[in-house]
């Protein structure tokens, strides 16, 4: 047997989207809480950036009564913080800091950071200097509780940041607190992410690829430097793939320590009566909705399908979402009507007057509103990927068209004028949701959606992709509740024409095999609990104190 792992008495995690919703690591982090929180019982404490100052925020409820001793000395000693309990399953506290005091150091703070670390912060640019901020603050806060609380305990500690925009911190805790284990996670490499957003073929070419030069060339040099650096200082360098470890070891010259799947809470999920009655509800919305942009009666029996994410439009395979649907309008195999949607946030101005009015009459309508491929209007609408796809293809919803596609550019907030419901409530209405993505360290979209029992598609360039695989024992196909299909830098049109062709296999099937794909795609989300990852996560701490151990055995020699 392999000898006990140690297992932290406090651990501290950063995140810039602690308490505040941006991206798919608020899923992550928000998801996986209540499974430390129950292990841990208030000794797990996240910190995020506090932008609500004095507004109510969603996601925090403050409680000056929690550690109040130690937020007067942290306010004296030029910490402002408010610490409370974020609210998410388990409830963990939060502490939020005012980063922004810190900015007029900022010089004082890149030089420290060159001088122990060789991190160049000459290049910076954009929102290098705010997460820089907020990543040293939130290492200050760690500093400042340590002293008040753990200093002369023999309490093991570990302190957890999340991407490159918590580095500093974490070099931070390295240089000051060494008897403080150190896990770091990258979830993308913002160099491979660039490199993929910027059209170049990423996989082909990985093994030859440069960070650093790639760095230079695509003006990234600050955040590859603190990313890289905080990568070979950490005592636990990790990320959440198998897909994402290669581009580490190519990209940051540095292999990952422990690979930290990304699990889901099912907690979000309705149970059975409430289930049925919300998929209901969603397909209705989904379908009034239709009805009033596009003046057509769709029936129940119409396939609803879905894609969503940030919008990267080929980073995400948006591109090929909607040539996919393209071509699916002449495929003689169709059996049903298709309505998709297209979920991802974009530059959107306000929901439109008219449909929304349209909505509200409680009416049926026969005739389109003018634009009827979009929900809500956009700042940019003449310079908009997805409409201008749509333009190119002459998509515009005409009544003989078997397929229809409606753009949704706005979060999924339950506010946003037209659906108005969240994303998890939207979500459980579809058929089947399509996520055909070139660059995915993970996938949080594709394992929501089988979650919430929906069949989906995705590629093998998403880390959920290949895990998918790895359980179902063979190239998923949509039978086994996921179709996993092979993407590479090149093959574009024949991902385009393998969903084409599995939304078309999947209109065909009968009721029994529809609830077949259902039932496979809900059991073998349970395979992705954090109940079933979070194992990774204490390999993770145990790496690190050992480190931390080993450096003060040396300190204290």
């Amino acid at each position: 047997m392999g000898k006990e792992l140690l297992k932290p008495d406090f651990i501290f995690e950063s995140s810039w989207e602690v308490c505040n919703k941006v991206g798919g690591i608020y899923t992550v982090l928000s998801t996986r809480a209540k499974t430390l929180q129950d292990e841990m019982k208030d000794r797990i404490v996240f910190i995020g950036p506090d932008f609500w100052q004095e507004k109510e925020s969603p996601y925090f409820k403050e409680d000056k009564s929690l550690f109040a001793e130690w937020q007067w000395e942290a306010k004296e000693n030029g910490i402002s913080v408010r610490v409370g309990r974020w609210t998410i399953p388990g409830e963990p506290i939060a502490v939020l800091v005012d980063f922004k005091p810190f900015f007029e150091k900022k010089n004082e703070i890149y030089g420290w950071l060159w001088e122990h670390y060789q991190v160049d912060s000459l290049h910076a640019y954009g929102d290098y200097d705010e997460a820089s901020m907020f990543s040293y603050a939130a290492a200050l806060v760690v500093e400042s509780f340590y002293n008040h609380y753990l200093l002369k305990t023999n309490k093991r500690v570990i302190y957890h940041a999340n991407e490159w925009m918590c580095g500093l911190g974490a070099l931070y805790i390295n240089n000051v607190l060494p008897q403080i284990g150190t896990v770091f996670t990258t979830h993308a490499t913002s160099i491979g992410r660039s490199i993929a957003g910027n059209q170049k073929p990423l996989y082909d070419y990985l093994f030859a690829y440069n960070g650093d030069q790639m760095a230079d060339e695509l003006n990234m040099q600050s955040k590859h430097s603190i990313e890289k650096q905080t990568a070979w200082h950490v005592d636990c360098f990790t990320t959440v793939s198998d897909i994402t470890a290669n581009e580490c070891k190519e990209l940051l010259d540095k292999p990952v320590d422990v690979v930290l799947p990304n699990g889901f809470d099912n907690s979000f999920v309705p149970k059975s009566t409430v289930f049925a009655k919300k998929r209901k509800a969603a397909r209705k919305r989904l379908l009034e909705v239709a009805n009033a942009l596009l003046g057509e009666n769709l029936t129940d029996d119409t396939l609803i399908v879905s894609t969503s994410g940030r919008y990267e439009f080929r980073n995400k395979g948006i591109d090929v979402f909607v040539e996919a649907m393209n071509r699916l309008l002449r495929d003689k195999e169709l059996k049903k009507k298709v309505l998709a949607f297209i979920e991802v946030p974009g530059w959107v101005g306000e929901p439109r007057k008219d449909l929304q009015e349209r909505l509200s009459s409680g009416k049926s309508f026969d005739t389109p509103l003018e634009v009827p491929q979009v929900t809500h209007w956009l700042h940019n609408m003449s310079h908009d990927n997805v409409l201008g796809m749509m333009k190119y293809y002459d998509m515009h919803n005409r009544k003989e068209d078997q397929v229809k596609v409606i753009f949704l550019p706005c979060y999924l907030d339950s506010k946003d004028g037209i659906m108005d419901m969240t994303y998890y409530d939207v979500v459980l209405g579809n058929d089947l949701c399509i996520y055909p993505s070139y660059y995915e360290p993970w996938g949080y979209t594709p394992l929501e959606a089988i979650a919430f029992k929906v069949p989906c598609i995705t590629t093998d360039l998403a880390g959920f992709g290949l895990w998918a695989n790895k359980e179902i024992g063979h190239y998923g196909e949509i039978e086994d509740g996921v179709k996993v299909i092979h993407r590479t830098d090149y093959n574009y049109s024949e991902v385009a024409d393998a969903i084409k062709d599995t939304v078309a296999q999947f209109s065909g099937m009968s009721q029994k095999q529809v609830d077949e794909c259902r039932k496979h795609a809900d059991a073998l989300s349970k395979k992705a609990l954090w109940s079933e990852f979070i194992k990774y996560y204490y390999e993770a701490y145990d790496i690190a104190l050992k480190k931390a151990d080993a450096r003060m055995k040396e300190v204290n020699k």
